[in-house]
């Protein structure tokens, strides 16, 4: 069992409530995901689980975890640093439960993620894997601890589609408790039977949250026909006090204005005027009653609003954006080769979108077309790494990234389009060390948009927005006008995205039907 009772966070720079008297209670067989939008202390929630002084320096928190007797697994969202030179042997071995497995059963869990066991024992530094395969290592490195509950912050981030599989599987089987936090929406309706929601309502000046014990897809079903009862019956509500209103005005002039022309020398109508206006008086106490008792309209977050590309984004059908030929790819350091005999031939507005095993090459491919592309001056080209600290200064803010010119009017335009993506004042003031995951990959595609870009070069865009937030996020890239060249494991962007799939392996690219 794990329980949290009465937690509260305030974050400590903005001053802002993340979560206020929360409380859960997990038991084994529970597979809880914690949905909301880029921001909302979901991370913050699962570190304060894991370890509650983690988020000593970020926010206040108070309240009490329970645990009966169980240990705790818990995947970050990024691999610690002081992890990323050790060799993947050094990394495995330092869990000391690493000793009592045999060769098969290694071989048995390292084939959960499409690894062999000879992964183990590699000289390779884990701070040179690719995302998918640092993910796979830490995922291995916890079930080797044996845990009872499972705490795994975006355990599907960059893992191949084959894994993805495994990983729902591992979910779906697990004896004890997972609680988890999800970008993908696939993953998510396959294994939640707990959906955890946190949300920041008011321009995040208030909070809430939810737990339903359904499928998420049941969750966001009712939460919806919820929502619309409710704004019915609220609008109908409105639409009776507006009559009311109409009622008592009519009412009133009319005794007001028999009040005011009656003559002095008739006083017994002067004395049933004055009952008639405290009947309207009464009247108007009742309606207030009642506006009071009104249902109210419902609140969630705002939707996002945003627009990616328009007239200056349109490229011609037949304009070539690649004709690429690449007969060796290789690693950065050159010692390893990846794929060869490599042909990409890319034309007019199409999206694109490359798979492939974790660690087949598909990143450092993408950082080649990337340097191509960019280099070209009959086309604008914008480029989201896999890693935003690629181009994203830690120490600067959003707006002083977006605009290095200190044009006021620039500014105040760019803090405009910042709020349409659900910044607040303070956010967009805080270096972008301070952001989450989603909110930096909200300053690529408002960067892409006020360059009015004609490709765009993404390297799994959706991979840090909520399963709220993604369906926006996929309709803007759909409705892009330019090309997309990308890299994704999100089921949902390839399906609804993509008019074009490429396989990267050895051999080269395999085109294939989309997915």
């Amino acid at each position: 069992m794990l329980q949290i009772k009465h937690l509260n966070m305030v974050h400590k720079k903005d001053l802002r409530s993340l979560l206020e008297d929360f409380n859960l209670v997990l038991n084994n067989g529970d597979k809880a995901v914690i949905i909301g939008e880029e921001g909302n202390g979901k991370s913050t929630l699962l570190q304060w689980i894991w370890q509650p002084d983690l988020v000593a320096g970020y926010c206040e928190a108070s309240g009490e975890r329970i645990l009966a007797n169980q240990k705790l697994g818990y995947l970050p969202q990024e691999l610690a640093p002081l992890d990323s030179p050790k060799s993947l042997y050094e990394y495995f071995t330092e869990e000391a439960m690493f000793w009592e497995y045999t060769p098969k059963e290694l071989g048995q869990l390292a084939g959960t993620f499409s690894l062999g066991v000879d992964f183990y024992y590699s000289s390779q530094p884990v701070g040179t894997l690719s995302g998918g395969e640092k993910v796979k290592a830490q995922l291995l490195r916890i079930l080797l601890s044996k845990p009872d509950i499972l705490l795994l912050d975006e355990p599907s981030n960059d893992i191949d589609l084959e894994t993805l599989a495994g990983l729902e599987t591992l979910i779906l089987e697990w004896q004890g408790i997972v609680l988890y936090i999800s970008h993908d929406e696939t993953l998510i309706e396959h294994t939640a039977n707990v959906v955890v929601h946190l949300e920041q309502l008011r321009h995040k000046t208030a909070c809430r949250y939810t737990a339903a014990r359904m499928p998420y897809e049941q969750y966001r079903s009712e939460r919806l026909s919820r929502f619309e009862n409710q704004a019915r019956i609220a609008a109908n509500d409105r639409r009776e006090k507006k009559l009311r209103e109409e009622k008592f005005e009519r009412i009133y002039q009319s005794v007001s204005y028999a009040q005011a022309s009656i003559s002095r020398q008739n006083p017994a109508k002067a004395r049933l005027l004055k009952k008639k206006m405290h009947a309207v008086k009464s009247m108007e106490r009742r309606f207030a009653r009642q506006d009071q008792e009104m249902a109210q309209m419902p609140e969630e977050e705002s939707s996002l609003f945003f627009k990616l590309g328009g007239e200056a984004s349109k490229l011609p059908a037949g304009k070539t954006i690649l004709d690429y030929t690449l007969e060796k790819l290789c690693t950065p350091d050159g010692e390893r080769v990846l794929a060869e005999h490599i042909r990409l031939h890319l034309r007019g507005a199409q999206k694109l979108c490359i798979i492939g095993a974790n660690g087949a090459g598909k990143t450092t491919l993408l950082h080649k077309l990337a340097k191509e592309l960019l280099a070209r001056t009959d086309i604008r080209a914008q480029y989201m790494p896999q890693n935003y600290e690629e181009l994203l200064k830690p120490s600067m803010t959003p707006v002083d990234f977006l605009d290095a010119s200190g044009d006021k009017e620039a500014r105040t335009k760019i803090r405009t389009y910042l709020g349409a993506l659900k910044y607040t004042a303070d956010e967009m003031d805080h270096t972008i060390s301070e952001l989450s995951g989603g909110q930096k990959a909200k300053i690529f595609l408002l960067k892409m948009s006020l360059s009015n870009a004609d490709v765009l070069i993404l390297d799994e865009p959706t991979r840090n927005f909520s399963p709220l937030s993604g369906p926006v996020i996929r309709k803007l890239l759909k409705e892009f006008p330019g090309a997309i060249i990308s890299i994704s494991h999100d089921r949902k962007y390839i399906s609804e995205v993509c008019d074009r799939v490429c396989r990267l392996s050895k051999d080269g690219l395999t085109d294939l039907d989309a997915l």
